[in-house]
C-alpha cells in the first residue's frame, strides 16, 4: 500500500516503548507525527531523534503526538530512550509489517552497495486519520524535525 496525501493511513498494531500497544485508531482527533529511522544509537537516527526530543514540549502545546519506528526491538529501545533521554514513544516493528505499509522499507544505495532497509520517513497524520503530509525520503536527519514543525505551524 502507498502512502498517499488525503488518503486514510494505514492503520497499525504495534508494542511501544511505554509497554502498551498502539494503534492509528489511539490517535484519532488528535494530530500524529510518525517518523521512521533506520537504528537506534547510530549517528543520524541519534541526531533526529534527539532534535524531535528538543521540540517535544512545543509539539505537546500544540497537541501533536509523536512515535518514532524502527525493527529494533524493545530492549534497544529502552537504552535509546535512556542514554538520550528521549520523552516520547518508540515502536518496534521487527516484523517490518508497519515499516512496508508506510514505505518505509525497501531498497536503499548507501556508496553505490544496494540492499533492503528502513527508508527514513516521516508520515503527519491529521485528526481524522488521514495522511497530511508524507516526506518519503529524510536526506538531513538533524534539520528535518524543525522542517515537521515549520509545516506544523502553517496549518
Amino acid at each position: 500500500m502507498a502512502i498517499k496525501e488525503g488518503q486514510m493511513a494505514p492503520d497499525f498494531t504495534l508494542i511501544g516503548s511505554d509497554g502498551k500497544t498502539h494503534k492509528l485508531h489511539d490517535y484519532a482527533g488528535k494530530i500524529l507525527i510518525v517518523y521512521f529511522y533506520p537504528k537506534d544509537n547510530t549517528p543520524g537516527c541519534t541526531k533526529e531523534s534527539c532534535a524531535f526530543a528538543e521540540m517535544y514540549n512545543e509539539l505537546q502545546a500544540l497537541d501533536i503526538n509523536l512515535l518514532g519506528v524502527s525493527k529494533d526491538s524493545l530492549t534497544a529501545h529502552d537504552k535509546f530512550i535512556s542514554k538520550f533521554n528521549l520523552p516520547f514513544t518508540l515502536l518496534s516493528d521487527p516484523d517490518k509489517v508497519m515499516l512496508q505499509d508506510y514505505d518505509a522499507w525497501g531498497e536503499k544505495k548507501n556508496y553505490g552497495k544496494v540492499s533492503m532497509g528502513c527508508i527514513r520517513s516521516t508520515v503527519l497524520i491529521a485528526t481524522d486519520g488521514t495522511v497530511l503530509k508524507h516526506w518519503p525520503i529524510v536526506k538531513k536527519a538533524a534539520e528535518h524535525p524543525q522542517q515537521v514543525l515549520d509545516f506544523l505551524k502553517e496549518l
